[in-house]
């Protein structure tokens, strides 16, 4: 058995900073997650993605950022299951919580933060009658390693920010992008949109708008792609190419925590977001893209703001009836459970009436 303060379910950036805001409330972390290594999407699908809604990072890398996250976090010495899924929930007479995985470790605590992100997830496959049979051989679904695109014909497809954002990465490193959407306009962030646009007009993306990838063409490695435009007069464009990636999103999966009671809505759980982000059921919370509320914003720094609020709340389940003074760590540093202690640099605290 497994115990800690606050069992997290995920180690994705969300739940590691929980590590950090639960640790500065003395209280003790273990993570779950079903991959091998912590990181969740940021390691897993696009490391070498550049993130640029981060504070203070004007742009990092997803795996960059999952490194910092594990530095910020170390003075805390959090537990971790990996290469485990979280399976059954059940509710002792103590009022903790006993959580077993798929390989039978079980974990007890008395409060649950699910950060799972999306849940389980797969790609979004586009429906072309022989993908399967370019998959891995120039089909690929996600971009671990940009550098294999070096000086390489890429045809990528979608609409939305990961589309347009490997789109303009790429086009720095590929021979030759381009990038098909169906519709006119693009869902991605406007400034992702304007670079595109003006990446395309000096002729280092080919835009095919209004348009979709309908056939692949090659034998044992993709060779081609055609272009079918929505307008029929505009007939189909035959695209030489290394590699097709489609950028579709996620096909989310809550698994077995759909079957744990929660308040589900939309593949979402629901939460109070109105007070601490929890759930239904008392003691359980859900954090970051996996849960829902009014105005819900699927963004890394909400997901660390929820992780903040969350925290706060779990320390009253964890230290029922005693008082906590927040202390901002300019004043106080940070200390590690190890008594390891960063002090906080006295020059820029500012009284605070």
């Amino acid at each position: 058995m497994i115990y800690s303060d606050i069992l997290i379910i995920g180690a994705g950036p969300t739940g590691l900073f929980t590590v950090f805001e639960a640790g500065l409330l003395k209280m003790k972390c273990h993570l779950i997650d079903a991959l091998p290594q912590p990181g969740g999407q940021c390691a897993e699908i696009y490391p070498k993605k550049p993130i640029f809604d981060i504070p203070a990072y004007p742009e990092i890398l997803a795996g960059d950022l999952v490194d910092r996250l594990m530095e910020q976090i170390a003075p805390f010495e959090p537990g971790f299951t990996l290469g485990e899924r979280a399976e059954h929930l059940e509710k002792q007479d103590d009022g903790r919580f006993l959580v077993t995985t798929n390989m039978g470790t079980r974990h007890c605590a008395p409060v649950v933060v699910i950060a799972g992100g999306l849940g389980s997830f797969e790609p979004r496959k586009p429906p072309l009658e022989n993908i399967a049979n370019f998959e891995n051989k120039g089909v690929q679904y996600m971009i671990r390693d940009p550098e294999r695109f070096r000086n390489k014909n890429v045809v990528l497809a979608g609409g939305g920010d990961s589309a347009l954002d490997w789109s303009i990465f790429l086009a720095e490193i590929a021979s030759e992008v381009s990038l098909v959407h169906r519709r006119n306009e693009f869902r991605g962030a406007l400034d992702s949109v304007e670079k595109a646009t003006a990446l395309s007009k000096a002729g280092k993306i080919k835009l095919y708008t209004e348009a979709e990838v309908s056939r692949l063409y090659g034998d044992d490695h993709l060779e081609a792609v055609a272009v079918r435009f929505n307008h029929p007069e505009k007939g189909e464009s035959y695209v030489e190419t290394d590699f097709f990636i489609p950028l579709f999103g996620l096909s989310p999966k809550l698994g077995p925590i759909g079957n744990w009671g929660l308040d589900i809505e939309k593949n979402a759980i629901k939460v109070n977001n109105a007070y601490d982000y929890q759930t239904n059921i008392p003691g359980v919370y859900a954090i970051g893209d996996v849960n829902t509320y009014p105005g819900k914003l699927k963004l890394i720094l909400s997901g660390f703001h929820e992780a903040a609020v969350m925290c706060q709340s779990a320390y009253q389940r964890v230290n029922p009836g005693k008082r906590y003074l927040l202390k901002y760590t300019t004043v106080g540093g940070v200390t590690g459970f190890d008594g390891s202690k960063k002090e906080a640099k006295k020059e820029v605290i500012q009284a605070i009436g």
